[in-house]
């Protein structure tokens, strides 16, 4: 068995841009080839874009992060108990 073989891994749940067919996508862990099995379609792999300035949302604003949330008690009642 050649040794590249061992290098190439099924990327599961992904569809081909092509032929749209699920888990058919490989990629070649050498070289960040992808491939299709089923049709030959292939691209490079997507390099990463560098990391930027966050955008900022609701969720990731200071200001959401420092909200405290004070506990209260509740009391829980039984409705079938008031029918006894």
């Amino acid at each position: 068995m050649p040794d590249h073989a061992n290098r190439r891994r099924f990327i599961a749940g992904a569809v081909c841009p092509r032929c749209a067919k699920m888990d058919k996508i490989v990629v070649d862990l050498d070289t960040d080839q992808r491939a299709c099995v089923a049709c030959g379609y292939s691209e490079a792999r997507p390099q990463a874009a560098t990391p930027g300035r966050e955008i900022p949302t609701r969720v990731s604003r200071a200001a959401a992060r420092r909200v405290e949330t004070s506990a209260e008690v509740v009391t829980l009642i039984d409705p079938t108990a008031a029918d006894k």
